[in-house]
């Protein structure tokens, strides 16, 4: 399958920004089973400089500053992608066991995993945590079934509502209220794993959106989503959607990963005056190609 994404991100200030400076994580990585085949990013105002380089994690990011004033910041990322679907790691071993094989893992991508298990700056560890996960991680049970389950069951307990939780929500209010979006069910899923000390990261990326039967596709109503990967030691990394309960697969479109939401997030900066602002966030994913 071949996507086109167009993902635009308009900034409305009430007064003029005179300079600002932004990173952009707008371009989609390499991943497994997914080919970046194109992607540019135009910003209006033009900006005096851009630089690209790739992060810690492997992500694109591009640095732009602009020193003219304006009360309108317009990025938009066309993008190209071909998603495959990609064999999935069996993770046919008990869960204990790939916490103990884990620290001594000799390879290259165990020793990157291992760095997905402790604290990150938006998750936490809890006693609570792990004892929700351990209602789906019995003894001996295998690592896939555990993962499985403890998806399950954050589809089940906790409710979508995109009013009650922001970008600075914590996994403890979350916990809490059980309900928030994609990015709240990532990182509770996440301090769940890694309170048992298993590896995981949060995904940032796409979700192709279909319309109720017999309705138009709304332009722009696609969305930006987030998951989980886990690391299966000997084998790789198995993803995770705990928003609609499923492995994600060729309706999944990978962006960036970390540790957290503020590894990835798909624009920030600091500027110099603008006030208060309005932030207006469109997706638009269309197949071009099975």
């Amino acid at each position: 399958m071949i996507y086109k994404i167009i993902h635009r991100t308009t900034t409305s200030y009430r007064h003029p920004v005179s300079v600002g400076k932004h990173v952009a994580c707008l371009r989609p990585r390499p991943a497994p089973g997914q080919q970046l085949l194109r992607n540019e990013v135009y910003i209006e105002p033009a900006p005096a400089s851009v630089t690209d380089r790739v992060d810690y994690f492997g992500n694109q990011l591009s640095f732009f500053t602009i020193e003219e004033p304006h009360k309108e910041l317009v990025v938009e990322a066309r993008s190209e992608v071909r998603v495959d679907e990609d064999t999935l790691p069996q993770g046919a071993m008990p869960w204990e066991e790939a916490v103990r094989l884990l620290p001594s893992g000799r390879s290259a991508g165990a020793f990157t995993a291992y760095e997905f298990s402790f604290e990150s700056p938006r998750i936490k560890t809890r006693p609570e945590f792990a004892a929700y996960a351990l209602e789906s991680f019995t003894p001996q049970r295998s690592l896939m079934e555990s993962l499985l389950d403890l998806t399950a069951r954050i589809h089940s307990d906790f409710r979508f509502d995109p009013k009650v939780t922001n970008v600075r929500t914590t996994t403890d209010e979350v916990f809490r209220k059980r309900r928030g979006v994609c990015q709240d069910f990532a990182h509770f899923q996440i301090a769940c794993l890694r309170s048992l000390r298993l590896p995981a990261r949060y995904v940032s990326g796409y979700l192709r959106t279909h319309p109720p039967p017999g309705k138009p596709r709304l332009v722009g109503a696609d969305a930006s989503h987030a998951w989980v990967s886990v690391y299966s030691p000997g084998e790789g990394w198995i993803d995770l959607d705990p928003t609609n309960n499923v492995l994600p697969s060729s309706g999944h479109v990978t962006l960036a990963w970390g540790r957290d939401y503020g590894d990835v997030s798909p624009l920030y900066g600091v500027i110099q005056g603008g006030g208060d602002h309005i932030l207006n966030v469109a997706v638009d994913i269309d197949e071009i190609e099975a």
